[in-house]
């Protein structure tokens, strides 16, 4: 019986790659597509499906918030995130939230489907990436530590803020207001003990989290 899978992701192009690649299994068909994650939620809630592809920066609420929600409504339901994210980046929170795999979407066709066929028989899949990055962990634990006091949307804006994104331009990508993620921003900073972007962008370079 062939596993039927969901898309969510908010890229026409990306989802259509996803349908040509697993198109070319026998086993697997993706069958129905999300553009954010309310419409996911509500997918989820009114069908069946064996999987879930999901992309967590989509436009809207965080990434992973919605994974916690999907795992409360269908605690049983496989999870692949895909991201354009590096694994040492999201992968460990993505796993915490639910996820049965986390793969970059840079990653080949071949590796794709082995995650996939690993997910639909109930094991978790880790890319070579993420467990290289695993053994090698974090420069200082008590760094590793401060990050965990992070929010999942403090840790987005974050990583945003340090690959040089301003303040609006976050606020136009993940739909929020200006004040919204000025907050964020200042949260971040108290719960780092830094006092600006610089130390902020570095901290976040030093740990290989961009």
């Amino acid at each position: 019986m062939s596993t039927r899978i969901l898309v969510a992701d908010d890229h026409a192009i990306f989802r259509e790659g996803l349908k040509q690649v697993i198109g070319t299994t026998v086993d697997m068909s993706v069958v129905d597509e999300a553009i954010d994650g309310k419409e996911l939620l509500n997918k989820i809630q009114a069908n069946d499906y064996d999987m879930v592809i999901l992309d967590i920066t989509m436009p809207g609420r965080n990434g992973l918030d919605v994974l916690t929600e999907m795992k409360n409504i269908k605690p049983k339901l496989p999870v692949l995130v895909m991201s354009m994210h590096p694994e040492e980046q999201y992968a460990l929170r993505a796993y915490k939230s639910g996820a049965s795999g986390y793969l970059n979407k840079g990653s080949a066709s071949n590796e794709l489907l082995d995650a996939l066929h690993k997910i639909s028989m109930g094991k978790k899949y880790v890319s070579s990436a993420l467990a290289e990055s695993l053994v090698s962990g974090l420069s200082d634990h008590n760094q590793q530590d401060l990050l965990q006091t992070l929010s999942n949307r403090e840790y987005q804006v974050m990583s945003m803020i340090a690959s040089g994104k301003t303040v609006g331009k976050i606020a136009t990508e993940l739909s929020l207001s200006v004040k919204t993620v000025s907050t964020y921003r200042a949260h971040i900073l108290r719960k780092l003990n830094m006092k600006n972007n610089a130390e902020l962008t570095r901290f976040v370079i030093e740990n290989k989290l961009i």
